[in-house]
């Protein structure tokens, strides 16, 4: 089925890395003395460091490490997307801010329907129509602008100078953009710039890119929402279709929001509030998780996989019902994280059978999201950290690419509820809190989080993955904390994933024992092993009990820490 193709699926782990801990070969991440940044790309990982040795610290870090990531990891990183970033200063302050992509003005809550009321395939996922309103700019310039100690034209100029330089093609890079190659053609043209064959170990240069960052670095974030780059911006879409405007980019803000808040077991977890589902999809999961003995049970037991599947198919089901665009729709996010609610949530659960998807819908409360993402962690010399998760949904998003400015555009438009009870490109269904609106910013499934354990910094975690990333995340705060692991060993581990709707539990391929699978299926579980998409990649750092810090770097992709 088509939904199949679009699940978390890894890549096989090596077998010696598969069991739980005292019978793995326990390995471990890189160990650094004092900062570390955890990304997609070495070359973005090595930039942060050095803009930190500079003087800098986490959040002008951050606007390095993003950027760099434009240019290397084109495939998520960005210019024309947006993101989500919690922040946890050195002296314990939290918050977060949204630099979540805003539907255009032009928008209307049926412009992805026929005449007959039906889902127009691809258009809310390719083309001039997909794209919302891009936020990165906004979001790392108020972030940097608010904490960051350097100058941006200083944090900038690396990055500008990997782009005009260029950037060595690794091998999956080079397969990535070899499979996407004819698409791009199509929707831009022959001589479009990665319509080009790239081999791996080939350079690839992008003067357009560097000289829109240079101008960019100048004259800051107005440059991408008011000066050349909006011009040049907006007639790309006018004279192609597009509806964004000149109005769209002068209007878009980054908005602070509080972060969701909530404790499991002695552990602080501080994740993005709405219009990312994250924080709030986690809480549940854990709050239903919390009254059982999940360590006891043991890791990847029939029993331990059954308890996160019931848990994550209750939330999932909330998920989709109540969560949206909070400055549209009121979110009733105290009755969600309510302990006896979720108590009340997790009452028909039984381990001897599945329960069905079809039976669980949301829960009653009484009150009047890419897959091609990209992650980053980061924590500087003086304990500062943030985590942050930035898209374009889609690989290469729109697949638009803005050839005079070398960037491609989002097509995060298809996370809204095109039509309600419609699956969007992840499987996910929506209703009506996530429907189109002109300025609304569209439901995610983004996740960045920062973990505190008695008062203190212990874990920032966060991955791309469309709706597998809180489970992800999920999963990999649980192997540590639970299950004694290191963090590289965390996120290593094998994962699975269950949302609800389809009613599949989705496993990594022969990544778990017939045993396991054997049981979970005599009991009712619906299990999906194929091949797929590669969308997890956990990109984490965890502070180790003598001070130093350990990264977890995703194996499944390039992604890298780099540390001093």
């Amino acid at each position: 089925m088509r939904y199949r193709s679009l699940f978390l699926c890894l890549l096989l782990i090596p077998g010696s890395f598969l069991t739980s801990k005292g019978q793995s070969s326990s390995p471990k991440g890189l160990v650094a003395d004092h900062a570390m940044v955890v990304s997609a790309r070495e070359e973005a990982s090595k930039i942060g460091i050095e803009i930190l040795k500079q003087g800098g610290n986490a959040f002008d870090a951050m606007m390095a490490t993003e950027m760099a990531l434009a240019v290397t990891f084109p495939f998520a990183g960005n210019l024309g997307g947006g993101g989500f970033m919690v922040y946890r200063m050195a002296d314990g302050r939290i918050g977060s801010l949204d630099y979540r992509e805003k539907a255009p003005l032009a928008a209307t809550k049926d412009m992805y329907l026929d005449k007959d009321g039906n889902v127009i395939p691809n258009l809310s996922t390719q083309g001039m129509l997909a794209s919302g309103v891009p936020g990165t700019l906004a979001g790392i310039f108020e972030a940097q602008a608010k904490f960051g100690k350097l100058k941006p034209n200083q944090v900038l100029q690396p990055v500008i100078d990997l782009a005009r330089n260029g950037y060595v093609v690794s091998k999956k890079q080079a397969e990535s953009l070899r499979n996407h190659r004819q698409i791009f053609i199509q929707v831009n043209g022959p001589n479009t710039f990665f319509g080009k064959e790239f081999q791996a170990g080939d350079t690839i240069k992008q003067p357009a890119l560097a000289n829109t960052l240079e101008r960019i670095a100048k004259k800051g974030k107005n440059e991408f929402y008011k000066g050349e780059t909006a011009k040049i911006l907006v007639n790309h879409f006018q004279t192609n279709g597009g509806i964004i405007s000149k109005k769209d980019l002068i209007q878009y803000k980054a908005v602070w929001r509080d972060p969701i808040v909530f404790p499991y077991r002695d552990l602080k977890i501080i994740s993005m509030a709405p219009p990312s589902s994250g924080g709030i999809t986690l809480g549940q999961i854990l709050k239903m998780l919390e009254p059982y003995p999940l360590s006891k049970l043991g890791h990847h037991s029939s029993e331990y996989v059954q308890l996160l599947v019931e848990a994550e198919r209750r939330a999932y089901a909330d998920r989709n019902h109540y969560l949206g665009d909070p400055d549209f729709v009121k979110i009733p996010t105290n009755q969600l994280l309510d302990p006896s609610y979720l108590k009340s949530r997790m009452s028909n659960f039984s381990f001897e059978k599945a329960s069905k998807s079809a039976d669980i819908a949301h829960g009653d409360l009484s009150f009047e999201e890419s897959m091609e993402t990209t992650h980053y962690s980061i924590v500087d010399a003086d304990g500062n950290a943030v985590s942050v998760t930035t898209t374009l949904n889609g690989a290469y998003g729109s697949k638009v690419f803005v050839e005079e400015l070398g960037f491609f555009m989002n097509n995060e438009m298809d996370d809204f509820s095109a039509k309600a009870g419609v699956p969007n490109m992840f499987g996910l269904v929506g209703t009506e809190a996530n429907s189109i609106a002109p300025g609304k910013r569209m439901l995610s499934s983004m996740t960045p989080t920062i973990v505190e354990k008695e008062g203190k910094l212990s874990m920032v975690v966060g991955t791309p993955g469309g709706s597998t990333i809180i489970t992800s995340v999920l999963q990999t705060i649980l192997n540590v904390y639970e299950f004694d692991m290191g963090m590289q060993e965390a996120v290593n581990a094998p994962r699975f994933h269950h949302q609800w709707l389809p009613d599949l539990v989705n496993f990594e391929p022969k990544a778990f024992g017939t045993t396991l699978v054997n049981q979970l299926k005599s009991k009712g579980y619906l299990l999906y092993e194929g091949n797929s998409t590669i969308i997890g990649k956990v990109d984490a750092i965890r502070l180790l009990s003598n001070g130093k810090l350990e990264g977890g770097a995703d194996p499944r992709g390039d992604d890298k820490a780099v540390g001093y």
